[in-house]
């Protein structure tokens, strides 16, 4: 049995996870990089899972409202702002991923931006996705040794009315999300 921990942000992108072959506990954030970081550390020593996964929504730049992105590389946007030499911006977890051989087909692959502010304007950062938590995430499972993967829907377009697309978007998310994990089979693939 794979234990799961599925780390959310709020209780409104909370969904139902039933996979075969998976014991999932859930972990709820809040919102910001502190937070989620704080909160996930403590929910991983207590459950001690196998992998986590972060679901949830997102924005976007580039991208179409209702798509869904499984992401695999993060950056800290306001690190990145900074560029002072040594300081991280970037945290990957493909390898604790490949290593796991987890998730292997999980797709598409997206560039997940995470900041400590909900964007309303266009930045001149990379990614397919925007959040708040995910790069938090995967630096802790990455200091964890525990694969961590993040799938996130895009419920609004950066600069068109953001913060209230969220909101009426987030419950159709969430039956997107649902259904991309009503997709995974007994060996953790996707099926067709």
């Amino acid at each position: 049995m794979l234990k799961v921990l599925i780390a959310y942000a709020v209780n409104g992108e909370r969904i139902s996870v039933d996979v075969p072959g998976w014991e999932v506990r859930y972990v709820r954030t809040g919102i910001g990089k502190a937070k989620a970081a704080m909160r996930l550390t403590d929910a991983i020593h207590e459950q001690r899972p196998d992998v986590v996964i972060n679901e949830g929504t997102a924005a976007t730049a580039n991208h179409g409202v209702g798509e869904v992105f499984i992401c695999r590389h993060f950056i800290d946007r306001d690190f990145e702002k900074i560029q002072i030499a040594g300081l991280d911006y970037e945290q990957d977890s493909c390898d604790l991923l490949t290593e796991s051989h987890l998730f292997e087909d999980w797709t598409p692959e997206g560039v997940c931006n995470t900041g400590d502010s909900f964007l309303t304007e266009e930045v001149d950062s990379e990614g397919d996705v925007y959040d708040m938590e995910a790069y938090a995430e995967a630096l802790v499972c990455n200091e964890k040794k525990i694969p961590f993967i993040s799938v996130k829907c895009v419920t609004d377009v950066i600069g068109q009315n953001s913060v209230d697309d969220w909101n009426a978007k987030i419950t159709e998310a969430n039956i997107i999300v649902s259904n991309f994990f009503q997709s995974i089979d007994a060996n953790n693939n996707l099926m067709p």
